[in-house]
């Protein structure tokens, strides 16, 4: 069973793994991906970040992991914490979401037929992997939240004041740039998603500036990827549930 980690901001790649890179065609676009026989890694920015969040082929993305047999995904996410409670440099793993971005192809279903085509949300991400991550980051000794609302934006510029405290008022926690479509595209092809985000600056408003947290980077992202492996290796595809399209 081949599963895909999704890597955001400041994960480009996988060090330690052999993984070979293949290219792989798409209705939308050609993906590159970095494989072995069980794990892909999907850089989801390009090499040097050179794709901005709202130029993202997301259909592609996912298209291409659908194609090679993934059925399970760990998505990474470098965001903001707009609720004072969410520290940063804590990984939180999400449970839930709001979607303010816009322009993006957020779907799959162009056309749809007997009006089948709308994907369930009640459970946005995996129970079962979120589960696991939990775990896997107890026995990794890594400091790690459970529960929290993703607001998805579409950047590139970062948030005003006035916007994120509408987005706390609304009960989001942490906003970030690229969950949506991203998560919406996997959950219509049957795909079950876990989602991992790791928060480097407060939102704007609740300092003077914007600035991106300091300390052990590096470490703490290592050990989010050594955590979504393991996490990935200790469940099974069918431990998961496809959202219901209907």
């Amino acid at each position: 069973m081949t599963t895909a980690i999704i890597g955001g901001s400041g994960i480009y790649a996988i060090e330690g793994l052999d993984l070979s890179e293949e290219r792989v065609k798409t209705p939308y676009g050609e993906v590159m991906i970095a494989r072995n026989d069980d794990l892909i890694f999907l850089n989801r920015h390009a090499p040097n970040h050179s794709v901005p969040p709202h130029k993202v082929n997301y259909r592609a993305n996912i298209k291409a992991l659908s194609s090679l047999g993934v059925k399970r995904i760990c998505g990474t996410f470098a965001v903001g914490s707009i609720n004072k409670d969410f520290e940063l440099a804590v990984p939180v793993i999400l449970d839930d979401f709001i979607d303010f971005s816009s322009g993006r192809d957020h779907t799959f279903f162009d056309k749809i037929d007997n009006a089948v085509g709308h994907v369930e949300m009640s459970r946005p991400f995996c129970a079962v992997l979120s589960d696991a991550l939990e775990a896997q980051a107890k026995l990794h000794n890594m400091p790690i939240r459970r529960g929290g609302v993703y607001a998805s934006v579409n950047g590139p510029r970062f948030e005003s004041p006035a916007e994120i405290r509408a987005y706390r008022l609304l009960g989001a926690d942490v906003v970030g740039m690229t969950l949506c479509p991203e998560l919406l595209l996997a959950r219509e092809l049957g795909m079950s998603y876990a989602g991992l985000a790791f928060s480097i600056n407060w939102g704007a408003g609740m300092m003077e500036n914007i600035e991106f947290v300091g300390g052990d980077i590096e470490g703490i992202k290592t050990n989010m990827l050594r955590v979504m492996i393991a996490a990935l290796a200790t469940t099974k595809d069918e431990q998961c549930s496809p959202a219901k399209i209907l």
